[in-house]
Protein backbone atom coordinates (compact mmCIF):
# COMPACT_ATOMS: atom_id res chain seq x y z
CA UNK A 1 0.00 0.00 0.00
CA UNK A 2 1.57 3.25 -1.17
CA UNK A 3 0.24 6.63 -0.04
CA UNK A 4 1.36 9.91 -1.58
CA UNK A 5 0.95 13.08 0.41
CA UNK A 6 0.93 15.92 -2.10
CA UNK A 7 0.97 19.72 -1.82
CA UNK A 8 2.47 19.76 1.65
CA UNK A 9 5.22 21.76 3.30
CA UNK A 10 8.00 20.85 5.69
CA UNK A 11 10.24 22.80 8.00
CA UNK A 12 13.73 23.62 6.78
CA UNK A 13 16.55 22.77 9.17
CA UNK A 14 17.28 26.36 10.13
CA UNK A 15 14.09 28.35 9.58
CA UNK A 16 11.25 28.68 7.14
CA UNK A 17 9.44 26.04 5.09
CA UNK A 18 9.59 24.48 1.65
CA UNK A 19 7.22 22.57 -0.59
CA UNK A 20 7.19 18.89 0.27
CA UNK A 21 5.57 15.66 -0.82
CA UNK A 22 5.93 12.31 0.93
CA UNK A 23 5.60 8.78 -0.42
CA UNK A 24 4.70 6.18 2.19
CA UNK A 25 5.23 2.50 1.39
CA UNK A 26 3.50 0.31 3.98
CA UNK A 27 4.94 1.50 7.31
CA UNK A 28 8.00 3.35 6.00
CA UNK A 29 8.70 6.70 4.39
CA UNK A 30 10.04 5.76 0.96
CA UNK A 31 10.63 9.21 -0.52
CA UNK A 32 10.52 12.89 0.44
CA UNK A 33 10.79 15.44 -2.35
CA UNK A 34 9.35 18.72 -3.61
CA UNK A 35 7.34 16.97 -6.34
CA UNK A 36 6.42 13.28 -6.51
CA UNK A 37 3.71 13.65 -9.17
CA UNK A 38 5.37 11.05 -11.44
CA UNK A 39 5.38 8.40 -8.70
CA UNK A 40 2.63 5.78 -8.70
CA UNK A 41 0.59 5.47 -5.48
CA UNK A 42 -2.48 3.55 -4.34
CA UNK A 43 -3.88 6.59 -2.55
CA UNK A 44 -3.20 10.31 -2.92
CA UNK A 45 -4.00 12.75 -0.11
CA UNK A 46 -3.96 16.45 -0.98
CA UNK A 47 -2.61 18.43 1.98
CA UNK A 48 -3.55 21.80 0.48
CA UNK A 49 -0.33 23.47 1.60
CA UNK A 50 -0.44 22.28 5.21
CA UNK A 51 2.67 21.47 7.24
CA UNK A 52 4.02 17.92 7.54
CA UNK A 53 5.69 17.18 10.88
CA UNK A 54 7.08 14.07 12.55
CA UNK A 55 4.45 12.33 14.67
CA UNK A 56 4.42 13.68 18.22
CA UNK A 57 5.58 11.55 21.16
CA UNK A 58 4.10 11.84 24.65
CA UNK A 59 6.01 9.90 27.29
CA UNK A 60 3.53 10.68 30.07
CA UNK A 61 -0.15 9.83 29.73
CA UNK A 62 -2.78 7.88 31.65
CA UNK A 63 -5.06 5.51 29.76
CA UNK A 64 -6.78 4.19 32.93
CA UNK A 65 -7.36 0.71 31.47
CA UNK A 66 -7.52 -1.78 33.13
CA UNK A 67 -9.67 -0.82 36.08
CA UNK A 68 -10.64 2.76 35.26
CA UNK A 69 -12.55 2.36 32.02
CA UNK A 70 -15.21 4.86 33.12
CA UNK A 71 -12.47 7.52 32.89
CA UNK A 72 -10.67 6.35 29.72
CA UNK A 73 -9.89 3.25 27.71
CA UNK A 74 -6.95 2.33 25.56
CA UNK A 75 -9.17 2.84 22.52
CA UNK A 76 -10.62 6.22 23.51
CA UNK A 77 -7.30 7.53 24.80
CA UNK A 78 -5.38 6.60 21.68
CA UNK A 79 -8.11 8.08 19.47
CA UNK A 80 -7.63 11.30 21.42
CA UNK A 81 -3.88 11.00 20.91
CA UNK A 82 -4.31 10.58 17.16
CA UNK A 83 -6.56 13.64 17.00
CA UNK A 84 -3.88 15.64 18.81
CA UNK A 85 -1.15 14.55 16.38
CA UNK A 86 0.47 11.96 18.66
CA UNK A 87 1.67 8.72 17.13
CA UNK A 88 3.47 7.33 20.19
CA UNK A 89 2.25 7.53 23.78
CA UNK A 90 3.66 6.00 26.94
CA UNK A 91 1.05 4.82 29.43
CA UNK A 92 1.57 5.16 33.17
CA UNK A 93 1.07 2.08 35.38
CA UNK A 94 -1.42 3.43 37.95
CA UNK A 95 -4.13 1.02 36.79
CA UNK A 96 -5.93 -1.86 38.46
CA UNK A 97 -4.26 -4.27 38.32
CA UNK A 98 -0.88 -2.57 38.18
CA UNK A 99 1.59 -3.86 35.54
CA UNK A 100 4.04 -5.01 38.21
CA UNK A 101 4.55 -8.65 37.21
CA UNK A 102 4.74 -10.78 34.10
CA UNK A 103 1.07 -11.80 34.04
CA UNK A 104 -0.46 -8.33 34.37
CA UNK A 105 2.07 -6.87 31.95
CA UNK A 106 1.40 -9.59 29.39
CA UNK A 107 -2.35 -8.95 29.62
CA UNK A 108 -1.82 -5.20 29.20
CA UNK A 109 0.37 -5.68 26.14
CA UNK A 110 -2.29 -7.93 24.60
CA UNK A 111 -5.03 -5.35 25.20
CA UNK A 112 -2.86 -2.62 23.69
CA UNK A 113 -2.24 -4.77 20.64
CA UNK A 114 -5.99 -5.34 20.30
CA UNK A 115 -7.35 -1.81 20.85
CA UNK A 116 -4.71 0.89 20.41
CA UNK A 117 -5.08 3.28 17.48
CA UNK A 118 -1.51 4.61 17.86
CA UNK A 119 1.63 3.10 19.33
CA UNK A 120 1.42 2.59 23.10
CA UNK A 121 4.58 1.90 25.10
CA UNK A 122 3.56 0.89 28.64
CA UNK A 123 5.46 1.63 31.81
CA UNK A 124 5.86 -0.91 34.57
CA UNK A 125 5.83 -0.08 38.25
CA UNK A 126 8.93 0.30 40.40
CA UNK A 127 7.16 -1.20 43.42
CA UNK A 128 4.41 -3.78 43.63
CA UNK A 129 0.99 -2.21 43.66
CA UNK A 130 2.67 1.23 43.63
CA UNK A 131 2.81 0.85 47.41
CA UNK A 132 6.50 1.53 47.91
CA UNK A 133 7.08 -1.61 49.99
CA UNK A 134 8.40 -4.27 47.62
CA UNK A 135 10.32 -3.78 44.37
CA UNK A 136 9.24 -5.33 41.10
CA UNK A 137 11.47 -7.58 38.99
CA UNK A 138 12.95 -4.86 36.79
CA UNK A 139 15.11 -7.27 34.82
CA UNK A 140 12.23 -9.55 33.87
CA UNK A 141 9.87 -6.72 33.01
CA UNK A 142 12.54 -5.04 30.89
CA UNK A 143 12.91 -8.25 28.92
CA UNK A 144 9.13 -8.16 28.28
CA UNK A 145 9.54 -4.82 26.53
CA UNK A 146 8.13 -2.22 28.93
CA UNK A 147 9.07 1.37 28.21
CA UNK A 148 10.53 2.35 31.59
CA UNK A 149 9.79 2.15 35.32
CA UNK A 150 7.80 4.55 37.48
CA UNK A 151 5.46 4.76 40.44
CA UNK A 152 3.90 7.85 38.88
CA UNK A 153 1.27 9.43 41.06
CA UNK A 154 3.29 8.80 44.19
CA UNK A 155 6.91 9.55 44.93
CA UNK A 156 9.31 6.83 46.07
CA UNK A 157 9.46 7.84 49.72
CA UNK A 158 12.68 6.21 50.90
CA UNK A 159 16.16 6.55 49.46
CA UNK A 160 16.96 2.86 49.86
CA UNK A 161 14.12 1.81 47.54
CA UNK A 162 15.12 4.34 44.91
CA UNK A 163 18.80 3.41 45.21
CA UNK A 164 18.17 -0.31 44.68
CA UNK A 165 15.75 0.35 41.83
CA UNK A 166 18.28 2.57 40.09
CA UNK A 167 21.01 -0.05 40.51
CA UNK A 168 18.87 -2.72 38.87
CA UNK A 169 17.62 -0.39 36.13
CA UNK A 170 21.16 0.71 35.31
CA UNK A 171 22.24 -2.94 35.01
CA UNK A 172 19.36 -3.57 32.58
CA UNK A 173 19.78 -0.38 30.58
CA UNK A 174 16.34 0.77 31.77
CA UNK A 175 15.19 4.23 32.82
CA UNK A 176 13.70 5.31 36.13
CA UNK A 177 10.98 7.93 35.66
CA UNK A 178 9.91 9.75 38.80
CA UNK A 179 6.92 11.63 40.12
CA UNK A 180 8.81 13.59 42.76
CA UNK A 181 6.88 14.31 45.92
CA UNK A 182 7.95 13.96 49.54
CA UNK A 183 4.72 13.01 51.30
CA UNK A 184 6.01 14.16 54.69
CA UNK A 185 5.77 17.79 53.55
CA UNK A 186 2.74 17.70 51.27
CA UNK A 187 0.40 18.38 54.21
CA UNK A 188 -2.68 17.10 52.35
CA UNK A 189 -2.47 20.08 50.01
CA UNK A 190 -4.67 20.48 46.96
CA UNK A 191 -3.27 23.68 45.39
CA UNK A 192 0.07 25.49 45.43
CA UNK A 193 1.10 26.79 48.83
CA UNK A 194 0.98 30.47 47.93
CA UNK A 195 -1.46 33.18 46.98
CA UNK A 196 -4.12 30.79 45.70
CA UNK A 197 -4.19 28.70 48.87
CA UNK A 198 -4.59 31.84 50.95
CA UNK A 199 -7.23 33.34 48.67
CA UNK A 200 -9.38 30.20 48.45
CA UNK A 201 -8.54 29.04 52.00
CA UNK A 202 -7.36 25.64 50.76
CA UNK A 203 -4.43 23.55 52.05
CA UNK A 204 -1.31 24.22 50.01
CA UNK A 205 1.39 21.96 48.55
CA UNK A 206 4.84 23.49 49.16
CA UNK A 207 7.30 23.70 46.27
CA UNK A 208 9.85 22.02 48.51
CA UNK A 209 7.92 18.73 48.43
CA UNK A 210 8.99 18.35 44.79
CA UNK A 211 12.47 19.83 44.68
CA UNK A 212 13.80 18.08 47.78
CA UNK A 213 13.09 14.66 46.29
CA UNK A 214 14.67 15.59 42.97
CA UNK A 215 17.79 16.70 44.86
CA UNK A 216 17.95 13.32 46.59
CA UNK A 217 17.38 11.37 43.40
CA UNK A 218 19.96 13.09 41.21
CA UNK A 219 22.64 12.12 43.73
CA UNK A 220 21.39 8.52 43.66
CA UNK A 221 21.45 8.62 39.86
CA UNK A 222 25.03 9.86 39.98
CA UNK A 223 26.01 7.01 42.29
CA UNK A 224 24.36 4.33 40.15
CA UNK A 225 24.82 5.66 36.60
CA UNK A 226 21.10 5.21 35.99
CA UNK A 227 19.17 7.33 33.50
CA UNK A 228 16.80 9.28 35.74
CA UNK A 229 13.91 11.23 34.22
CA UNK A 230 11.86 13.76 36.18
CA UNK A 231 8.13 14.00 35.46
CA UNK A 232 6.17 17.27 35.20
CA UNK A 233 8.67 19.72 36.71
CA UNK A 234 6.79 22.61 38.29
CA UNK A 235 9.06 24.74 40.50
CA UNK A 236 11.97 27.10 40.01
CA UNK A 237 13.93 25.22 42.66
CA UNK A 238 13.47 21.97 40.74
CA UNK A 239 14.77 23.63 37.58
CA UNK A 240 17.83 24.83 39.48
CA UNK A 241 18.56 21.38 40.92
CA UNK A 242 18.24 19.71 37.51
CA UNK A 243 20.39 22.36 35.86
CA UNK A 244 23.15 21.86 38.45
CA UNK A 245 22.90 18.08 38.08
CA UNK A 246 23.30 18.28 34.31
CA UNK A 247 26.32 20.53 34.72
CA UNK A 248 27.79 17.88 37.01
CA UNK A 249 27.41 15.28 34.27
CA UNK A 250 24.62 13.32 35.94
CA UNK A 251 22.37 11.39 33.56
CA UNK A 252 19.17 13.28 34.34
CA UNK A 253 16.45 14.47 31.97
CA UNK A 254 13.16 16.25 32.60
CA UNK A 255 9.79 17.16 31.13
CA UNK A 256 7.28 19.98 31.60
CA UNK A 257 3.56 20.06 30.82
CA UNK A 258 1.67 22.53 28.62
CA UNK A 259 -0.48 23.61 31.56
CA UNK A 260 2.51 24.52 33.73
CA UNK A 261 3.94 26.54 30.83
CA UNK A 262 0.71 28.39 30.04
CA UNK A 263 -0.86 28.94 33.47
CA UNK A 264 0.05 29.70 37.06
CA UNK A 265 -1.76 29.92 40.40
CA UNK A 266 -3.33 33.24 39.39
CA UNK A 267 -5.29 31.36 36.69
CA UNK A 268 -7.41 29.75 39.42
CA UNK A 269 -10.34 32.09 40.07
CA UNK A 270 -12.63 29.81 42.08
CA UNK A 271 -13.03 26.33 43.52
CA UNK A 272 -12.98 24.61 40.12
CA UNK A 273 -11.28 21.21 40.21
CA UNK A 274 -10.61 21.35 36.46
CA UNK A 275 -7.61 23.36 37.66
CA UNK A 276 -6.58 20.67 40.15
CA UNK A 277 -3.51 18.76 39.05
CA UNK A 278 -0.44 17.31 40.73
CA UNK A 279 1.95 19.06 40.81
CA UNK A 280 -0.29 22.11 41.12
CA UNK A 281 -0.14 25.33 39.14
CA UNK A 282 2.65 27.25 40.88
CA UNK A 283 3.63 30.91 41.17
CA UNK A 284 4.33 33.11 38.16
CA UNK A 285 8.05 32.96 38.99
CA UNK A 286 7.92 29.17 38.67
CA UNK A 287 6.11 29.43 35.34
CA UNK A 288 8.82 31.75 34.05
CA UNK A 289 11.58 29.43 35.29
CA UNK A 290 10.01 26.48 33.46
CA UNK A 291 10.06 28.27 30.11
CA UNK A 292 13.61 29.44 30.75
CA UNK A 293 14.58 25.87 31.60
CA UNK A 294 13.14 24.61 28.32
CA UNK A 295 14.95 27.29 26.35
CA UNK A 296 18.36 26.60 27.92
CA UNK A 297 18.04 22.79 27.72
CA UNK A 298 17.63 22.10 31.43
CA UNK A 299 14.17 20.70 30.67
CA UNK A 300 14.34 18.36 27.69
CA UNK A 301 10.82 18.25 26.27
CA UNK A 302 7.08 18.65 26.79
CA UNK A 303 4.70 15.89 27.95
CA UNK A 304 0.98 16.33 28.61
CA UNK A 305 0.37 14.17 31.72
CA UNK A 306 -3.03 13.46 30.14
CA UNK A 307 -5.09 12.37 33.16
CA UNK A 308 -8.79 11.82 32.40
CA UNK A 309 -11.46 11.65 35.10
CA UNK A 310 -15.24 11.34 35.07
CA UNK A 311 -17.19 14.60 35.21
CA UNK A 312 -18.94 13.72 38.46
CA UNK A 313 -15.58 13.09 40.10
CA UNK A 314 -14.25 16.48 39.05
CA UNK A 315 -17.44 18.22 40.21
CA UNK A 316 -16.51 17.63 43.86
CA UNK A 317 -14.26 20.69 44.20
CA UNK A 318 -10.60 20.99 45.12
CA UNK A 319 -10.87 19.23 48.47
CA UNK A 320 -12.46 16.03 47.18
CA UNK A 321 -11.88 15.74 43.41
CA UNK A 322 -8.98 13.70 42.01
CA UNK A 323 -5.87 15.38 40.63
CA UNK A 324 -5.39 15.63 36.87
CA UNK A 325 -6.47 17.20 33.58
CA UNK A 326 -6.60 15.97 29.97
CA UNK A 327 -4.18 17.30 27.39
CA UNK A 328 -3.64 15.15 24.31
CA UNK A 329 -6.13 16.94 22.05
CA UNK A 330 -5.16 20.48 22.98
CA UNK A 331 -1.38 20.47 23.46
CA UNK A 332 -0.15 21.55 20.03
CA UNK A 333 -2.79 24.23 19.36
CA UNK A 334 -2.30 25.75 22.83
CA UNK A 335 1.48 25.78 22.64
CA UNK A 336 1.52 27.07 19.07
CA UNK A 337 -0.98 29.84 19.83
CA UNK A 338 0.33 31.07 23.16
CA UNK A 339 4.07 30.43 22.81
CA UNK A 340 5.00 30.30 19.11
CA UNK A 341 2.64 32.98 17.83
CA UNK A 342 3.59 35.23 20.74
CA UNK A 343 7.26 34.72 19.77
CA UNK A 344 8.30 33.21 23.08
CA UNK A 345 9.57 30.09 21.27
CA UNK A 346 9.96 29.05 17.62
CA UNK A 347 7.97 26.45 15.74
CA UNK A 348 11.20 24.49 15.28
CA UNK A 349 11.69 24.39 19.03
CA UNK A 350 8.12 23.24 19.61
CA UNK A 351 8.48 20.36 17.15
CA UNK A 352 11.79 19.47 18.78
CA UNK A 353 10.14 19.28 22.22
CA UNK A 354 7.08 17.34 21.03
CA UNK A 355 8.79 14.78 18.79
CA UNK A 356 12.55 14.82 18.33
CA UNK A 357 13.77 15.23 21.90
CA UNK A 358 11.51 12.58 23.51
CA UNK A 359 12.75 10.10 20.89
CA UNK A 360 16.36 11.10 21.47
CA UNK A 361 16.19 10.94 25.27
CA UNK A 362 14.62 7.47 25.31
CA UNK A 363 16.39 6.10 22.21
CA UNK A 364 13.18 5.59 20.25
CA UNK A 365 13.32 5.03 16.46
CA UNK A 366 10.50 7.54 15.87
CA UNK A 367 10.04 11.28 15.98
CA UNK A 368 11.79 12.28 12.75
CA UNK A 369 10.65 13.02 9.23
CA UNK A 370 13.28 11.11 7.23
CA UNK A 371 13.45 8.78 4.27
CA UNK A 372 13.51 5.10 5.28
CA UNK A 373 12.15 6.13 8.67
CA UNK A 374 8.95 4.82 10.20
CA UNK A 375 5.92 6.56 8.70
CA UNK A 376 4.69 8.43 11.76
CA UNK A 377 3.48 11.82 10.51
CA UNK A 378 1.33 14.68 11.72
CA UNK A 379 -0.09 17.29 9.35
CA UNK A 380 -1.01 20.64 10.87
CA UNK A 381 -3.05 23.51 9.46
CA UNK A 382 -1.27 26.49 10.99
CA UNK A 383 -3.99 28.92 9.87
CA UNK A 384 -7.01 27.00 11.13
CA UNK A 385 -8.68 28.52 14.17
CA UNK A 386 -11.04 26.99 16.68
CA UNK A 387 -12.43 27.40 20.17
CA UNK A 388 -11.58 24.47 22.44
CA UNK A 389 -14.78 22.63 23.26
CA UNK A 390 -14.49 19.82 25.78
CA UNK A 391 -17.75 18.32 24.50
CA UNK A 392 -16.00 17.52 21.21
CA UNK A 393 -13.12 15.59 22.80
CA UNK A 394 -12.49 12.03 21.65
CA UNK A 395 -11.20 11.34 25.15
CA UNK A 396 -13.74 10.24 27.74
CA UNK A 397 -12.19 12.83 30.02
CA UNK A 398 -13.61 16.36 29.67
CA UNK A 399 -11.61 17.73 32.60
CA UNK A 400 -9.75 20.66 31.11
CA UNK A 401 -9.12 24.22 32.30
CA UNK A 402 -8.72 25.26 28.65
CA UNK A 403 -12.41 24.99 27.70
CA UNK A 404 -13.38 27.94 25.45
CA UNK A 405 -9.78 29.06 24.85
CA UNK A 406 -9.26 30.31 21.30
CA UNK A 407 -6.44 28.53 19.45
CA UNK A 408 -4.79 28.41 16.04
CA UNK A 409 -2.79 25.60 14.46
CA UNK A 410 -4.81 22.39 14.35
CA UNK A 411 -3.63 18.83 13.56
CA UNK A 412 -5.74 17.68 10.60
CA UNK A 413 -4.12 14.36 9.63
CA UNK A 414 -2.24 11.78 11.67
CA UNK A 415 -0.52 8.75 10.15
CA UNK A 416 0.91 6.06 12.41
CA UNK A 417 3.12 3.36 10.92
CA UNK A 418 1.77 4.20 7.46
CA UNK A 419 -1.91 4.05 8.44
CA UNK A 420 -4.25 7.02 8.54
CA UNK A 421 -5.48 7.07 12.15
CA UNK A 422 -7.05 10.54 12.16
CA UNK A 423 -8.24 12.77 9.36
CA UNK A 424 -10.43 15.81 9.14
CA UNK A 425 -10.99 17.86 6.02
CA UNK A 426 -7.48 19.23 5.38
CA UNK A 427 -8.96 21.85 3.04
CA UNK A 428 -10.90 23.62 5.77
Amino acid sequence: MKIRLKNGKRLLETSGMEACEVLINNNKIEKIDRDLSLVQADEIIDLNGNLILPGFIDVHIHLREPGGEHKETIKSGTKAAARGGYTTVCAMPNTNPVPDNAATTRALLAKINEDAVVRVLPYAAITKGLKGKERTDIKKLTEMGVFAFTDDGVGIQTADFMLEAMKEAAACGASIVAHCEDNSIVYDGVVHDGKVSSRLKLPGIPSLSESVQIARDVLLAEATGCHYHVCHVSTKESVRVIRDAKRAGIKVTAEVTPHHLLMNEDSIMEDDANYKMNPPLRAVEDQQALLAGLLDGTIDFIATDHAPHAEDEKAKGFLHAPFGIVGLETAFPLLYTYLVKQEKITLHQLVDWLAIKPATVFNLPYGRLTERGIADLTVVNLEKEMVIDKASFYSKGKNTPFHQWEVTGIPVLTIAEGKVVYKEDVHE
